[in-house]
């Protein structure tokens, strides 16, 4: 028997946060809770035949189409998780093919961004991590990275820009009530991106227990300033008693005000991820203006209690909406329809791994 679940069963887990992420105004109802308006809107899309690009443009369709989710924007930037060279446990470039045509197709100015965090021959070194601000290793390690993904050939072909956001032209900016800085550096291109779409791939996360549309905000810390891998930077975060990394996240957060957020579950990997884990077909599209509330639904048909997962429950407390699963709007499939359990990953706090990761500096 698979981990998948049963109706009754996902209603009954859901149960326990707020109320389940399937649920409209009839569970509202059900539960005696006055119906919410305006909730946040999250789409649910099954890949058929491995259509990426058509389950990709119907959650955005399902969101209200990008006429709307990108009214008066022009300047787009895209953020794929590329943690390193594989393409085992990246966005997979067929994701970010969909969102890029679409997004021409409405006359946008778009373009890819990251700043990866490793890559055998420049900071891993005889399977060592180590941290580096070098400039010329990012540059050549980011540029080696999009190459071996297929992300060169993607920009090539639809005439888009690259941008290594670990280094270039930097800017601060604030951090309202931040956890760990008051500012931060970020790339210039992100501060006058109009609106900025994070694409992570659906994976567990040994740190922070789940890695979707928040973590993969990560990779919006250039290296030039914080370090890659950013080892300095969770280091720092340890010793504020940060949970599960979740300060550095919830900080670049703030600051990036991410706008959409498209979760590639075509391929998605649990157990001990970002990179360790095993791979699992979901052969899903999430979608979500909502960037707490997209991950809310997919940490849940995933099989995690919004509970377990420590910048999710830190979002809240922030501030940030919705405060549980029960306010949100699903779209498209059901989410118990596609609900699995994934082994959960070993979770370990920061300051308990060895002082041998990506402690050492590469110069």
């Amino acid at each position: 028997m698979n981990r998948n679940y049963n109706r009754r069963e996902f209603l009954r887990k859901g149960a326990g946060v707020a109320v389940t992420l399937a649920g409209g105004t009839r569970l509202l109802k059900a539960c005696n809770l006055p119906p919410v308006t305006e909730r946040p809107v999250v789409s649910i899309v099954k890949i058929s035949q491995d259509r990426i690009g058509y389950a990709v443009e119907k959650a955005i369709d399902l969101l209200g189409g990008l006429e709307t989710i990108a009214a008066n924007r022009e300047r787009i930037m895209l953020k794929p998780n590329l943690v390193a060279e594989s393409p085992a446990f990246t966005t997979k470039p067929e994701v970010i093919r969909a969102l890029v045509r679409l997004m021409k197709r409405y006359g946008k100015d778009v373009r890819i961004g990251e700043g990866s965090t490793a890559a055998a021959g420049f900071n891993v070194l005889n399977d060592q991590i180590y941290r580096t601000k070098n400039k010329e290793i990012l540059d050549k390690m980011q540029q080696y990275v999009f190459s071996q993904l297929g992300y060169e050939e993607l920009a090539s072909s639809e005439k888009i820009p690259l941008v290594n956001l670990h280094s270039g032209e930097m800017a601060e900016v604030s951090v309202p009530d931040g956890l760990l800085f008051d500012k931060i550096t970020i790339h210039r291109s992100i501060q006058e991106t109009d609106l900025l779409c994070s694409v992570p791939m659906m994976k567990t996360h040994v740190l922070a227990t789940v890695t979707l549309g928040m973590k993969n905000l990560i990779g919006l810390y250039p290296g030039t300033v914080y370090y890659a891998a950013r080892s300095w930077l969770h280091d720092h975060a340890a010793q504020h008693s940060s949970p599960g990394v979740a300060f550095e996240i919830i900080d670049m957060v703030k600051a990036a005000r991410p706008g959409l957020t498209v979760i590639d579950g075509s391929m998605a990997m649990e157990g001990d991820g970002p990179t360790g884990g095993n791979l699992l077909k979901m052969d899903i599209i999430i979608a979500g203006t909502n960037l707490l509330a997209t991950d809310m639904v997919a940490a849940r048909i995933m099989g995690f209690e919004i509970s377990d997962v420590p910048h999710l429950v830190l979002a809240a407390r922030a501030g940030m909406t919705p405060s549980d699963p029960g306010q949100i709007e699903i779209r498209g499939e059901l989410a118990e329809s596609v609900a699995y359990k994934f082994a959960k990953p070993n979770v370990v706090a920061w300051n308990s791994i060895s002082d041998f990761w990506a402690k050492e500096e590469i110069l």
